[in-house]
């Protein structure tokens, strides 16, 4: 979406403005998964009802008149009329306290964004789709069966209406979240605008889970979000691909927990996770049998290590162990802005990082080199 001309009020001290502030963000960043962008009118109309100089039934009035009145505003295909109209209609719900977990609500919110838009809005679709995707080389997700539509989705609400979360840790929170709303979004019930309902609904039913999740994560990836959806429902056995919620908790643990994570939409594509696969397969080429150090070149079956210690870690984060070793061996001493630096880490990711390896007793503190330094334990 560009510069978020709204995240100067979700530093606001003044709660309401906060609220109003994050509603229109989301709103408005959603709207980058259809690849559609706002207009000018739309944002300062935003800012208007955020400054508590109208109503935001006065703003989708406004809104309204704004296209009533100039029928050929827009040039054919930029469809910023819907962008701006579903953009104010989001913003509303999100700003409502009521709701409802049930399919009729889910299919009511489809009916609110894109009524007089889409003549299939509120419309459960009674076709088959696919749609070509480009972080799947041009594939598509298999999405459910028109004639199963409605029976998939009771069956899903009916499922997590009965789940208890009751024990549960903020991983496997989150784990859960994740696996629920994209078996929601796989379903595919409508026409288009799967997405947008899919989030809003999203967010709504968070709020009665204790999380208030207003922050910008959804106004700036939104489209990350999307793609993180389609990993989550992709697999291709002969490519080695496999459906994975990794990317789209990676999204909700910053929605929820307000953490760092770096979000990048190329680290989605089918082609990137191969890739990884290769470095790791080319890392893990080496002879268990043969566990002598040479402490010249410091070269350590460090795989053998981490079986040993019960470490099960991810391909990327296996690749980060074996840089930090090729780096420091059994003897260096490094804390984490040397992470941060050798493995292109922020702050969050390398204080993580550090702490997974704690705990797997990978790696141990030492003393005599300032506070907060660590080597590899032997």
């Amino acid at each position: 979406m560009g510069i978020d001309p709204f995240k100067e009020y979700l530093r606001e001290s003044e709660p309401d403005k906060v609220y109003k502030g994050y509603a229109w963000s989301t709103a408005i960043g959603l709207q980058a998964v259809d690849g559609l962008k706002p207009s000018k009118y739309l944002i300062e109309t935003a800012i208007q009802n955020i400054e508590g100089k109208i109503t935001m039934k006065e703003a989708q009035n406004l809104i309204d008149s704004y296209y009533e009145e100039r029928p050929m505003h827009l040039m054919e295909g930029e469809r910023t009329e819907e962008a701006d109209k579903v953009s104010s209609r989001i913003a509303e719900i999100l700003s409502e306290t009521a709701f409802s977990f049930s399919p009729n609500e889910y299919i009511s919110i489809h009916r609110k964004l894109f009524q007089g838009i889409y003549e299939h809005a509120g419309k459960i679709r009674d076709y088959n789709i696919t749609k070509k995707e480009w972080i799947l080389d041009g594939e598509t997700v298999v999405y459910g069966s028109a004639s199963e539509l409605m029976a998939t989705l009771e069956y899903d609400f009916s499922q997590e209406r009965n789940y208890s979360y009751r024990g549960l840790s903020m991983d496997e929170i989150i784990h859960h979240l994740a696996v629920f709303i994209s078996r929601l979004w796989q379903i595919h019930i409508f026409g288009e605008g799967n997405t947008r309902t899919t989030a809003v609904f999203f967010i709504k039913y968070l709020r009665t889970l204790g999380f208030s999740a207003t922050n910008d994560i959804f106004a700036e990836n939104a489209w990350y979000f999307r793609n993180a959806l389609v990993r989550a429902n992709y697999t291709n056995l002969q490519k080695g691909i496999h459906e994975t919620t990794e990317y789209l908790e990676t999204f909700l643990r910053n929605l929820l927990l307000n953490e760092k994570n770096e979000l990048h939409n190329r680290d989605l594509h089918i082609g990137e996770t191969l890739n990884k696969e290769k470095v790791d397969i080319r890392v893990a080429k080496v002879d268990i049998q043969d566990k002598k150090v040479d402490i010249q070149n410091k070269k350590v079956d460090i795989l053998s290590v981490l079986a040993e210690r019960g470490g099960s870690f991810s391909i990327k984060t296996t690749v980060h162990i074996h840089r930090l070793f090729d780096k420091y061996g059994f003897d260096g001493v490094f804390g984490r802005s040397a992470v941060m630096e050798i493995l292109e880490l922020k702050e969050s990711g390398a204080s993580k990082l550090l702490s997974n390896l704690m705990q797997a007793d990978i790696i141990e503190p030492v003393s005599g080199h300032g506070k907060g330094k660590y080597k590899f334990k032997k």
